[in-house]
């Protein structure tokens, strides 16, 4: 009877090993297939070159992904769950929806930062109008929780008197989602165009706290501070003053 079991346990095993084996395989196409996108968008990113980033061969890309577009598929909807990961890890109490929504805020925008290629790979899709990401059957999982959160935070903050009633949570998340993902996609035009580096720590700085304060006050269910609102306007005219030189530079070499 011993014998018998140990006859049928070695092909568990095995299985369990080619299984690992399977796995290692097709996450190794998708660190490679997201990095050859984010190099040469959609059209750009051969089945030849993700194969041979990933050091396999393009009959398994065929295999794990069916196809070119269901290995681009899979890469978005990669981001989008390593985003929706990030998020869900952070440590938030709802019952403090002042702090949390800015803890939401910093992190929405230091993901973008930290993770160009999640900006790039979405500028390309959006090039494409959206139609692979349209296919995908989990990516509206990952925007449902996005928005959860931030509902759980404002009805606390609603229900301590603290947060107006008629935001919308799919309003904020796109107003925060919109503050980040255009400066970053936007910064290397951006810089040009006004003449300072957006990349640069202390503007970064500058533009998480102006996010910060802008959605506080979108949500605010009280009448503004005109003290904060007087600090507010002497902070914004302290920025701009000290980006003046910058700017006049680039008008006089301009003209």
């Amino acid at each position: 009877m011993s014998e018998r079991k140990a006859a049928t346990a070695k092909p568990q095993r095995r299985t369990g090993v080619r299984e690992a084996a399977a796995q290692a395989t097709r996450e190794s196409i998708l660190r490679a297939a997201t990095k050859v996108f984010a190099k040469y968008g959609y059209e750009g990113g051969s089945v030849e070159k993700i194969s041979k980033a990933a050091k396999s061969y393009d009959r398994m890309i065929y295999y794990y992904f069916g196809s070119k577009e269901g290995l681009f598929i899979a890469v978005i909807e990669g981001i989008y769950r390593r985003m929706d990961e990030a998020e869900a890890a952070l440590d938030l109490d709802a019952s403090r929806p002042v702090e949390s929504l800015t803890a939401v805020i910093r992190f929405v925008l230091g993901y973008y930062r930290r993770n160009p290629e999640f900006v790039t790979l979405l500028n390309t899709e959006n090039l494409h109008k959206g139609r692979h990401i349209a296919k995908s059957l989990r990516a509206s999982e990952y925007s449902s929780r996005a928005i959860a959160i931030i509902q759980e935070i404002m009805a606390s903050g609603v229900a301590q008197g603290l947060f107006r009633a008629d935001v919308a949570p799919r309003d904020l998340y796109l107003l925060i989602a919109s503050t980040g993902y255009f400066y970053m996609s936007n910064r290397h035009t951006l810089s040009a165009f006004l003449g300072e580096t957006l990349e640069a720590p202390e503007a970064l700085a500058h533009w998480e706290d102006f996010v910060i304060e802008t959605v506080l006050r979108t949500v605010d269910a009280g009448a503004p501070d005109e003290a904060s609102t007087v600090s507010t306007h002497e902070e914004a005219s302290q920025w701009q003053n000290s980006q003046a030189p910058h700017n006049q530079a680039r008008s006089s070499s301009g003209t």
